[in-house]
């Protein structure tokens, strides 16, 4: 999927001009109706309105914004007041958007937090009653098997094998792709049951981590990945190390951009650029040395993601350490992409979209 994008479209819940509002782009009435697909997981609230087209989709408007749904649930076991509150008011702008739109077929997905939360069939019934949005909770293969949808397109067509990661906000999924013929398989996956909400609040809060609280948290992240990597090499031996690794999160786009020394992040420098292995290890070494003040700072980083981005270096530091290939590829795509390239790709299969 090369996707194409309009000027607007906030990735990854960094903000935009006009992210927060519906947009009032001119509509044409002879137009089909567009897709949608919305991502709600522990820590961002992720829409995507888009047509098909023959490189993949156009994106028809874009919604992104850091509501943290999920904090507090590791310890409480519940949604929060506050969390449910500033959800419903991104998801509000997300329900006039695709009203605006006259979006038709559509697929809204809820993820770990409200998997977890011993309140979250509440609070969806709740979404409903004030937004008319039917969210729909996934399980974690599902998720797993959409992410992987929606970075798929970025393996390198000489690949043989990837390894593509989505580090989310309560859970982070891994999934081993294997070349058959000319495409590409889910060989095997795992969903781990941390995040960079879920291991931050696990190691004090994440604003202050000193290398030996930061050294717990990847420890803790490799015990997870085991079982995965045993799998792993069981059914590939000698092949059991990928072409490369694919990235698609907010840890692994902040990474980019403070590699490439971007003043403030960009979508269309960050998304498919090539990341050395090395290269990412420095620049966790980088964050790590920085004071909570300091990374705040940073345009790529900012006061949205200064207290979790370590928690996701610790999650990447042990997936490359479990798969040290040479190189990463960086997404700025995912779920949201997934959900619709298996739409489209439903109603061609239907004859119901060219």
């Amino acid at each position: 999927m090369d996707a194409t994008y309009n000027g607007d479209y906030t990735p990854q819940g960094r903000a935009g001009k006009g992210g927060n509002r519906p947009r009032r782009i001119k509509q044409n009435s002879d137009a089909a109706a567009p897709y949608g697909a919305l991502d709600l997981g522990t820590n961002n609230c992720r829409l995507l309105i888009a047509r098909p087209s023959v490189s993949g989709l156009t994106v028809v408007d874009a919604f992104s914004r850091i509501v943290r749904l999920g904090e507090g649930v590791s310890r409480s076991g519940r949604l929060s007041d506050d969390a449910m509150g500033r959800t419903i008011e991104a998801l509000r702008v997300c329900s006039n958007k695709l009203k605006w739109h006259n979006v038709g077929t559509r697929r809204l997905i809820a993820t770990e937090a409200c998997r977890l939360a011993s309140n979250g069939a509440d609070f969806i019934l709740r979404v409903e009653a004030e937004t008319g949005l039917k969210l729909e909770v996934i399980d974690r293969e599902t998720e797993a098997r959409l992410a992987a949808s929606g970075a798929e397109p970025l393996i390198d067509v000489e690949a043989s094998s990837a390894v593509i990661f989505d580090i989310g906000g309560g859970s982070t999924e891994v999934m081993w792709m294997q070349r058959v013929g000319d495409v590409f398989e889910l060989g095997a996956w795992i969903s781990l049951a941390a995040g960079v909400v879920t291991l931050s609040e696990r190691h004090d809060g994440g604003r202050e981590v000193s290398p030996e609280t930061f050294a717990a948290m990847r420890g803790h992240v490799k015990e997870l990945m085991e079982p995965f990597v045993t799998r792993v090499s069981e059914l590939y031996g000698d092949r059991a190390v990928p072409s490369h690794l694919l990235g698609t999160s907010g840890t692994v786009t902040t990474i980019a951009g403070v590699h490439l020394g971007l003043r403030h992040y960009d979508r269309s420098k960050v998304d498919g650029c090539w990341l050395e292995n090395e290269g990412a290890g420095e620049v966790t070494a980088r964050l790590l040395a920085m004071t909570y003040e300091e990374r705040m700072a940073n345009g790529c980083i900012g006061r949205e993601r200064a207290d979790l981005v370590l928690a996701g270096c610790a999650i990447l530091e042990e997936i490359r350490n479990a798969f040290p290939a040479p190189r990463i590829r960086v997404a700025d795509r995912g779920l949201r992409e997934g959900i619709l390239m298996q739409i489209i790709a439903s109603d061609r299969a239907k004859g119901l979209v060219s």
